[in-house]
């Protein structure tokens, strides 16, 4: 079991120069192609305001305005794959439809590796990353400084679906990893669950983990956060969106905790 493909999404922008080299860590131990994926924003977003049959010289205005921007914008995603260095980049950028462009190359790939900016709701390709884990349900890994898959991995694991299929998505990952460590906050979940349940069963896949039973009460994500960073975790492995996203965004969660935190990078799978 390997990864093949990993993909990038860029928008053309500073932040692509910063996303590729964390990207080309995720792809260069597997030996895997990295796809790198220019996302421009889409002239079609444009037709439901220009009203059938009418074309204004403001609406033709725009169309030329975004027409330049994606041929800048992919200018600076391909000048940052090539400052990237990785020699098996592949370079793609989408024309309209852009977001079923998108989603496709995203069904292609082992992994969908976004920056901090647009998992936490900023930037955009933040629209992307959401329909990407949600809509799409691809395993993504949000890359952040220090992001290295031969050093230590945590698991956040419940128990729950989500958890369960991160930790099985990720198992090439983790079995790259110089120690994997569970974490399981019993006491903040609803849930019953056996920790060694899960150790067993990345034992029967090679990987020697430890477990350590979380204590407290209040929000997991937080618990878990504090003893990934204790364990000098450089990967965070959990389940994404447990509840639907709009109780996520009103209430927030342990996601929004993970994706909000200034903790290791995150692997995540809904």
């Amino acid at each position: 079991m390997s990864w093949a493909r990993i993909m990038v999404p860029l928008a053309g922008a500073k932040s692509d120069a910063e996303v590729l080299p964390l990207a080309r860590l995720v792809a260069e131990p597997f030996g895997a192609e990295l796809a790198a994926v220019h996302a421009p924003a889409d002239i079609a977003d444009l037709m439901p305001w220009m009203g059938e049959g009418f074309m204004g010289g403001v609406q033709i205005s725009a169309m030329e305005s975004l027409k330049e921007a994606a041929v800048e914008g992919a200018k600076t995603a391909s000048a940052a794959c090539a400052a990237a260095g990785y020699p098996k980049t592949q370079f793609t950028s989408l024309e309209s439809p852009v977001w079923a462009a998108l989603a496709m190359e995203a069904r292609l790939s082992d992994v969908v590796v976004f920056a901090q900016e647009s998992a936490c709701g900023r930037g955009p390709l933040s629209e992307a990353f959401q329909q990407i884990v949600a809509d799409e349900q691809r395993p993504v890994i949000v890359a952040r400084p220090g992001l290295n898959l031969h050093g230590i991995m945590a698991v956040a694991w419940d128990g729950g679906k989500e958890a369960t299929r991160a930790v099985r998505t990720a198992l090439p990952m983790l079995k790259k990893a110089s120690r994997v460590v569970v974490f399981g906050a019993t006491g903040a979940s609803s849930r019953e669950f056996d920790l060694q349940r899960l150790q067993q069963f990345l034992s029967a896949h090679g990987i020697e983990a430890d477990i350590e039973e979380v204590e407290g009460d209040r929000d997991p994500g937080h618990l878990i956060l504090n003893k990934a960073r204790e364990a000098g975790a450089a990967v965070l492995v959990a389940g994404a969106f447990g509840h639907t996203r709009l109780r996520e965004y009103v209430f927030g969660g342990t996601t929004r905790t993970l994706l909000n935190s200034d903790g290791p990078s995150l692997f995540l799978s809904h």
